[in-house]
Order: C-alpha cells, then sequence, then structure tokens
C-alpha cells in the first residue's frame, strides 16, 4: 500500500510539472505577436495559394493554328480544338516558320500544323498526319497539352469515321472510356491540398521544436531550467507539448479549407485522420529536438531546418509520386516521415482509408518516433551535463 501511494504521488508530481512546462512554453510562444500570426498566417496563405496556384489542369492552353489545308476536314478539326473549353486561340500565323518565335516569346504553349495535303489524304483513305508542337519549357504542362490534343484530334476521327460508316464509332473501331478513382475530374488541388495539411504540420512542428531549447539558451535561461525540479524526461515532454497542439491547429486550418473552401469530398473518418497527424507529429518532434538540443542558437537552427526541409519535402511525393524516383531514393524516403504522413492524408481524405489498411504508413512512423525520441533525450541530457 506505501509503494502503491508513493507511485501514485510520484505520478501526480510528473503531470503537475508536466502542466506548469506545457504553460510555460505556451505562454512563451503566444505572448510573441509574430508567434501568433506564424499560427495562422502560413496556414491561410499555403491553403489558398496552392489551392488556386499549384495547379497543372489545362484550363487555358494559348496555342496558335497553321492551316495550310483551310479544308472542311481541317475546319471541322480545329472547331474541336476551339470547343474543347480548355484551348485559347491567340495567333494564326501563316507559315510553320514563325512557329517558333511565338514560343520563345511564351505567347503560346502549343502549336497545331495541318499541312496542305490533309482533307486529300483522307479522302484516298490515307494516314493524315497533324502535326503538334509544344513549349518543353514546361515539361509537365506540354506532356499533358500535348496528350489532350492527340485525345481531340482521336475523338474528331471517331466521329468522322461514325459519319462515314453510319456505325457509332466506326466500323472495327475501338473507343476508350476513361474513369478516374478518388478524383473523376483530375482537379489538381484534390492532390496538393490534402498534402499540405500534412505538410503545414512538418514546417511548424519541426521549427518550433527546434527552435525550443535553442531559445533557452540564447537567452540565457538554459541553466535556470535545470536548476528546477524538472527531470530532462519532463522537460523535453513540457517542450514537445506545445507545438504538437499548434501543429494539430494548423492541420485543422488546411483541413476546413480543403473541405468548406475549395469544397473537396473528404471520404475519410476525422479519428483516422487525427490519428495519423498524431503519429506523425510526434515522428517530427523527435528529429526537432534532436536539432535544438545540438544547437548553440536559434540561427544554427534555421541553418539546421533549411538544409532537412528540402530533401524531406522532395523525398514526401508530396509534388512527385515517390515510385517515380531512381531506386536508391526510394530506399531514402523511409527515413522520411512525411513520406508517410503525405500517403496516409491522401489515402484517408480521398480514399476513405480506415486504421487498419494504413498500417504500412503508421508502423514506420512509430518506428521513427521510437528511435529519435529518446535519441533526442539522450542528447539533451549530456548536452545539460
Amino acid at each position: 500500500m506505501q509503494m502503491t501511494g508513493l507511485v501514485q504521488d510520484r505520478l501526480r508530481l510528473f503531470w503537475r510539472h508536466l502542466l506548469f512546462m506545457c504553460q510555460k512554453e505556451l505562454l512563451t510562444t503566444l505572448k510573441d505577436r509574430r508567434m501568433r500570426a506564424m499560427m495562422v498566417v502560413p496556414a491561410l496563405m499555403q491553403g489558398f495559394l496552392f489551392g488556386y496556384a499549384a495547379s497543372y489542369n489545362l484550363d487555358n492552353v494559348p496555342y496558335a493554328v497553321v492551316d495550310e489545308d483551310r479544308s472542311a476536314s481541317s475546319r471541322s478539326l480545329l472547331g474541336h480544338f476551339a470547343g474543347s473549353g480548355s484551348f485559347q486561340l491567340v495567333a494564326m500565323p501563316d507559315s510553320p516558320r514563325e512557329i517558333g518565335q511565338l514560343i520563345d516569346r511564351e505567347e503560346i504553349l502549343l502549336a497545331v500544323v495541318i499541312p496542305g495535303d490533309f482533307e486529300r489524304k483522307l479522302q484516298q483513305g490515307q494516314a493524315a498526319e497533324v502535326q503538334v508542337i509544344a513549349d518543353g519549357r514546361n515539361s509537365s504542362v506540354a506532356g499533358m497539352a500535348t496528350g489532350y490534343a492527340s485525345r481531340i484530334v482521336a475523338e474528331w476521327n471517331l466521329e468522322r469515321m461514325a459519319e462515314a460508316t453510319g456505325v457509332k464509332g466506326g466500323q472495327g473501331s475501338v473507343s476508350v472510356e476513361s474513369r478516374t478513382w478518388f478524383n473523376p475530374n483530375q482537379i489538381t488541388r484534390w492532390i496538393f491540398s490534402p498534402g499540405l495539411i500534412a505538410m503545414i504540420a512538418f514546417v511548424q512542428v519541426l521549427l518550433l521544436a527546434g527552435m525550443s531549447i535553442a531559445r533557452e539558451r540564447e537567452q540565457g535561461t538554459f541553466d535556470q531550467l535545470l536548476v528546477t525540479p524538472l527531470s530532462p524526461a519532463e522537460l523535453l515532454l513540457g517542450k514537445a507539448v506545445p507545438p504538437m497542439l499548434i501543429g494539430l491547429v494548423q492541420s485543422t486550418i488546411l483541413f476546413c479549407i480543403a473541405r468548406f473552401w475549395f469544397r473537396i469530398p473528404f471520404a475519410g473518418s476525422l479519428v483516422t485522420l487525427y490519428l495519423a497527424l498524431i503519429l506523425f507529429i510526434f515522428s517530427l518532434i523527435g528529429v526537432g529536438l534532436m536539432i535544438s538540443a545540438i544547437s548553440e542558437s536559434m540561427q544554427q537552427v534555421m541553418v539546421y531546418f533549411m538544409v532537412l526541409m528540402m530533401p524531406m519535402v522532395l523525398l514526401s511525393g508530396l509534388a512527385t509520386p515517390v515510385i517515380n524516383m531512381p531506386e536508391a531514393l526510394q530506399y531514402a524516403t523511409y527515413a522520411d516521415p512525411l513520406r508517410f504522413a503525405v500517403d496516409a492524408v491522401r489515402r484517408i481524405y480521398l480514399e476513405g482509408a480506415a486504421a487498419g489498411d494504413l498500417l504500412g504508413d503508421f508502423v514506420p512512423m512509430l518506428l521513427i518516433s521510437a528511435i529519435t525520441l529518446p535519441l533526442s533525450g539522450w542528447l539533451f541530457y549530456n548536452r545539460a551535463v
């Protein structure tokens, strides 16, 4: 009984110390007007900027047309381009030689060239070629534009064959009907906005956790912390909880922007979503506290933060799929908790994945937490003594 009472007293004292440390960290963070702005402004800016500006959708592609045939067939084909809603005709040069100047001046992204024997070859049953010239300086958009142009030509050809044979789709022709799961209209913001829910937590949690101990050293209050009754574990946990709360608040802001402003349907469970975010933030806290423990000043923290941030974001799969990376880099992504968080949040948001479906993301984040949190405690203790 006496031993049980002693354990209860120690647990009560532990939670009391932890509460005081969390209050101290939250007050230190929230009393600074700039820090309060950093909690809200970056989340709002990134949510709206990525939602509106980061788009690979073909909504308004400027293009030029060189129609050397000027026949009924060429006009019919060009009418399909004009009626697609994704292409904007800005020039009709007389010669293909003028296309290069338009592309150099970035006036057009695409050019369609119809040769003078276009209709004659069609009437003779020969293959008539249509040339599509794209500006390759933006390879992603150029590839999508040429692909869409090829699809327009293929659809026009099927319609022409149907009219000629009186059979829908043409005699012996094959038509393709495609459907995209989880993003039926292939809207870019449906991919970016859910990923940003994890991305904003990554930036803020890693930075705040990294600043926590370094700020104490820079302000000269680190030695005062060491002479308090708090143990190193209580100090570290007290430093970890406030960044976690702030990261969850910012992720909630991004979720609300995606769900209620851009009206991206949420197919999953909020419980599963926040479970994934908490696991992700736990793994980040360890990395941030490791940076803070080895840094003498906040300036050093910023240097470490910038060195780590870009590789972790590029390896996360937020902008480019992990499967498209070289095999060596694919193995390197297993050390990046952001890779698993982006995948988990996207699957929960768009696919409606349950917790049992996400063990491939949850287990690596738990392993990273199990390594980085004790290591940060060891670094903190050894640096303190």
